[in-house]
């Protein structure tokens, strides 16, 4: 990649954002409300940036994000990031984090073991909260302890992230789902209980 911007595309689900460095994707930018308010939550972060069509390796990210929020299977794995603005220990939650393939879950707990200490996974959360690259680092397939939702920092909050897991059929329980047995899943979540006082 040889220039910076970024551009807007539509998806199933609305008016995404995308920007990039000559290293690589610097930040993908879900739907906001309108595509203006997209474009501005993008600039926000990176206000230097300018509008421009995407270099080829930006568009073969482009289109698989648009395939997996079509519902097709779609790696993104093998898209260059550019980390350099990145600390650390969020780097490696999100190296974690791109190995969780579609329809599969991990808690906050699990990616916190996987770097070593359990006790992270409140440190892995407040990562994955910060992320720069939804979709391509998948925070939305990470969960909370039990297969507890969790939060989600993008537009729509949690309502978003289950609908980002039941787009890619993605089961976090063994609770039966609406679909099952039709050949389509849905989303479930293992009910909570409620503690007697």
């Amino acid at each position: 990649m040889t220039t910076h911007g970024f551009t807007l595309f539509d998806t199933a689900i609305g008016t995404c954002g995308i920007a990039w460095s000559e290293r690589g994707v610097i930040g993908v930018q879900l739907p906001e409300a309108a595509a203006a308010k997209t474009r501005a939550r993008l600039l926000r972060r990176s206000p230097d940036l300018h509008e421009a069509p995407p270099p080829p390796e930006v568009q073969r990210a482009i289109d698989r994000i648009v395939a997996l929020l079509r519902g097709e299977r779609s790696d993104l794995t093998g898209v260059a990031l550019d980390t350099d603005q990145v600390p650390a220990f969020e780097r490696r939650v999100y190296e974690v984090a791109r190995t969780i393939a579609p329809g599969a879950t991990l808690s906050y707990g699990e990616i916190a073991t996987r770097l070593g200490d359990r006790g992270l996974a409140r440190d892995v959360g407040q990562a994955l909260g910060r992320n720069p690259f939804p979709l391509i680092v998948p925070c939305h397939r990470v969960l909370a302890a039990g297969g507890k939702v969790g939060g989600f920092s993008a537009n729509g909050g949690v309502t978003t992230k289950l609908r980002l897991l039941t787009i890619e059929r993605a089961q976090t329980s063994d609770t039966p789902t609406l679909f099952d047995g039709d050949g389509a899943f849905g989303f479930a979540v293992k009910p909570r209980r409620r503690s007697a006082r």
